[in-house]
């Protein structure tokens, strides 16, 4: 099957290149600040419009990013730690975004909600998404609760998928492979007819994996834990009507994953999960100030688990989201929506209770461009009804101000955010509490960008805190609001480019404390103090991009009984390469940890040493 699959794409790769001749190598991603589009503010503002600190991960960057995963590029954002990352390529990722827990970040999949109410945290599993179906990645950070509702504490993810291109049919892919047995192959079709368009792609990726677990008294004995996924992504859209734009998905997910019995514990177990996705974004337009949007998905995620405590999970999500953007004028625009979270769990085994929950939106927003041609405003609040809890609020505010011809921007905000109650935290087999309540944010930020040198420099300074309170935490009881957690941290962006060179860079420092009855308790676990980093890239020739990346995480708690330990800080260099071949075809090397450097994301877990993958993509139409 792998070898017809190898022949058949080489076959597709020949025959385009002998009789086609469209080029494909990956045009500069540096990018004027005014010139980003920004689409998760439901609103397509300019990052030069909004005091909100938006990153955006272009589809050149990810194109340069072959061989990666989208936990490892993630991982490379300022202010976002993806723990493991680097560790056992099947293991579970973590996102913390700021310093919050995992749990406090919402992500979207071109523009709609994703999520796993089953799982801890109720988070997206990463993993069963390839960064080969993603044309770019959207990142706003900070409480973005007005327009996204519960859980987005600390920001909000929108994976942006690959569309329909041009007319015909194009054929784009990849083969790859690496270290540790990893092979990954991945193809393509897109286009459009008309007033129809079209992306089908797929991918299988495999690896034998290391073993997830420290072999702690060097046993030699711990198996390696592999994984083996497929994942098929199709979107289409159609103009149904004048002005009327339906366009829907269907995504599907299957990968089983071994795994160990936690930290210094070898064992053979495995997972086997199904991620199943459906729904349709649709816009009408009947002019150009008004415009209707009806977003709609439906998310299954089902997870068995094989091991000496065997478990089966399934957890469902109904998102629908009505919003309705007016343009007053250019400079004034208003957002108005309601949106619906219905959520479920089924925890085979559990007397087959499926419990469930209903969480209800109205939000409206506000933006004022150029006041006196300086000034900046965006707010906005938004009411929530919870079928267990009841109400509550939240709101935001980004001033922003326009300096020195648009070449220095000084912004800031204040916001509060919530994270409604898990049903395992209300209903499920463990310390359930129906009594709980949402956690609560309070959240301020302030700083300043700034493009110099005719736009060749440009930087990004950002101070953030954030206060937690009603954090809910397991006791004897079960769970309970108990806690608070009080964060803050300083992110700079540094980027340059000048001529065939582009160097971009970030520091991060995030601090916090968890408080239980007015006693400091512990520290951001997993989550480093300060971290570091900074890519160096040329364009060596028309067809050759190289590339080096260093980063450094500091030192962090992690999780150990009867008292937590102290991981000590680690760096990492990667370097990346890839040559065009007659404008259709790249070839790529992309090397991870090359100084081979001996570390834990994890306490007790495992981390990659020096590896590698190379292959070949192509793009034809």
């Amino acid at each position: 099957m792998k070898k017809n699959f190898y022949q058949i794409a080489a076959g597709v790769v020949l025959a385009q290149t002998v009789f086609q001749g469209t080029p494909i190598f990956a045009q500069d991603s540096t990018r004027v600040l005014k010139d980003v589009v920004v689409s998760a503010t439901k609103t397509d503002q300019k990052q030069l419009q909004t005091g909100k600190v938006i990153t955006v991960i272009t589809q050149d960057q990810i194109e340069r990013s072959q061989g990666k995963t989208v936990a490892q590029l993630l991982n490379e954002q300022a202010g976002i730690i993806v723990s493991g990352a680097s560790s056992n390529p099947g293991l579970n990722k973590s996102i913390f975004i700021r310093g919050a827990a995992s749990g406090f970040a919402v992500t979207l999949i071109d523009g709609v909600l994703v999520g796993d109410p089953s799982s801890s945290g109720g988070t997206f599993d990463i993993r069963l998404f390839p960064i080969d179906q993603i044309e770019r990645i959207e990142i706003i950070k900070g409480g973005q609760s007005t327009l996204y509702g519960s859980d987005a504490v600390a920001g909000v993810i929108n994976i942006i998928t690959k569309k329909g291109g041009p007319e015909g049919i194009g054929v784009y892919g990849n083969l790859t492979g690496g270290s540790y047995g990893a092979q990954k192959q991945t193809v393509g079709f897109n286009g459009s007819l008309d007033k129809f368009s079209y992306n089908v792609s797929y991918t299988h990726d495999q690896t034998d994996g290391i073993s997830e677990a420290t072999d702690k008294n060097n046993t030699g004995t711990f198996d390696k834990d592999g994984y083996n996924q497929s994942a098929l992504n199709a979107n289409f859209s159609v103009e149904a009507a004048r002005g009327l734009r339906v366009s829907p998905f269907f995504r599907f997910t299957s990968g089983s994953y071994k795994y160990d019995n936690g930290s210094f514990a070898d064992a053979n177990n495995q997972s086997l999960n199904r991620y199943y996705n459906t729904g349709l974004t649709s816009q009408y337009q009947p002019d150009t100030k008004n415009r209707f949007n009806l977003n709609y998905g439906y998310t299954n995620n089902t997870a068995y688990y094989e091991s000496s405590y065997p478990s089966s999970n399934i957890g469902r999500l109904h998102l629908v989201d009505l919003y309705y953007n007016h343009d007053f004028t250019e400079n004034i625009k208003f957002l108005f929506g309601v949106d619906n979270r219905h959520t479920q769990i089924k925890q085979i085994g559990s007397a087959n209770v499926t419990p469930n929950a209903n969480l209800l939106g109205v939000y409206s927003s506000l933006a004022v461009n150029k006041i006196a041609d300086l000034i900046n405003l965006e707010g906005g609040v938004r009411f929530n009804e919870h079928n267990t809890y009841g109400h509550n609020f939240t709101y935001d505010f980004t001033p922003s101000i326009n300096l020195v011809g648009d070449k220095l921007i000084l912004f800031g905000t204040i916001s509060s955010a919530f994270k409604a109650p898990l049903l395992t935290e209300l209903f499920g087999p463990y310390g359930a509490n129906p009594n709980l309540k949402p956690q609560k944010s309070t959240n301020y930020e302030a700083g300043f960008s700034t493009a110099l040198l005719d736009n060749t420099f440009n930087l990004r300074v950002a101070a953030f805190r954030r206060k937690l309170t009603d954090a809910i935490v397991y006791l004897a009881k079960g769970y309970e609001n108990f806690d608070k957690e009080n964060d803050q941290g300083l992110e700079v962006e540094p980027s340059y480019k000048y001529k065939a060179l582009t160097l971009t860079g970030f520091y991060s420092f995030v601090d916090g404390t968890a408080i239980r009855n007015g006693v400091d308790t512990y520290g951001l676990l997993r989550r480093p103090k300060q971290s570091f980093g900074l890519q160096a890239g040329i364009q060596a020739t028309s067809k050759l991009y190289v590339s080096a990346n260093f980063r450094s995480y500091g030192q962090r708690g992690d999780y150990s009984y009867p008292t937590n330990v102290v991981l000590p800080a680690y760096q990492l260099l990667d370097a990346y390469a890839q040559y065009g071949i007659n404008g259709r075809i790249k070839v790529f090397v992309n090397a991870n940890n090359i100084l081979d450097k001996r570390y834990q994301e994890i306490y007790g877990y495992n981390t990659m040493g020096a590896n590698f993958t190379a292959g070949v993509s192509f793009n034809f139409r």
